[in-house]
């Protein structure tokens, strides 16, 4: 009877060991999907950084707002490369050269200047390439899915892009893309809307913003930097 007892009682503590091991792997294994979530959508912002940083370069300024227009600008834009021949010496920039100058004085064309100045040499084109070819030439880029939040089932970004006046009174053009965190963690059953609205209630205590985002459109402007770098 006492053996039968014994061996009833180490079950039990098998039985139990098992579900203590479960519910540490349920865990670790819901917290690397958690992980591999935001890397996705850290990816994805970090893609529609580099297109508004693009953009901007290109339009005065100024941000883009309107999704389709930045991704009719991703799919048919073009960036500016610069083919290099030559560098200045340390005379020429003492003398007052710079790359700006030494390159007029050679598309001038005014041979007398470029033989005075040692620029014979020295040349400084632009060629134009595709964009999206320059920016996203890996497998699996879709312009058209860049408005589009992972694993969100159909959420779109946030998009802002606005003046802002700093402390010192100046204006700067501010940006801002942002997916909440109750889209891209959709579809993770009770643990993930119990993470949801843990992480809503610690970001509002510091009044953070309760997702992943570049950019800042209020009065924290960070050169467009993520909220999690």
């Amino acid at each position: 009877m006492k053996k039968g007892i014994n061996v009833i009682l180490g079950i039990c503590a098998v039985g139990l060991l098992f579900v203590c091991w479960r519910s540490i792997r349920d865990t670790e294994d819901f917290d690397a999907d958690v992980k591999a979530r935001e890397n996705v959508v850290k990816a994805r912002l970090m893609e529609i950084r580099s297109a508004e940083e693009a953009y901007k370069a290109q339009h005065e300024g100024v941000y883009c707002a309107d999704w389709s227009v930045l991704i009719d600008f991703v799919k048919n834009g073009k960036l500016p490369i610069i083919m290099k021949q030559g560098v200045l010496s340390e005379e020429q920039m003492d003398k007052g050269l710079t790359e700006s100058k030494a390159a007029a004085i050679v598309n001038s064309g005014d041979q007398a200047a470029i033989a005075a100045n040692g620029l014979q040499n020295f040349r400084r084109d632009t060629i134009w390439v595709s964009l999206q070819d320059s920016l996203y030439n890996y497998e699996g880029f879709i312009a058209d899915s860049m408005r589009y939040i992972p694993f969100s089932q159909g959420d779109t970004f946030e998009l802002i892009a606005c003046p802002n006046t700093t402390r010192s009174g100046s204006i700067i053009q501010v940006m801002e893309c942002n997916a909440p965190d109750s889209s891209f963690l959709k579809g993770m059953g009770k643990a993930g809307k119990r993470l949801i609205y843990n992480r809503n209630e610690v970001a509002n205590s510091k009044g953070a913003y309760a997702g992943l985002k570049i950019g800042d459109a209020g009065n924290n402007w960070n050169n467009n930097a993520g909220n999690w770098e």
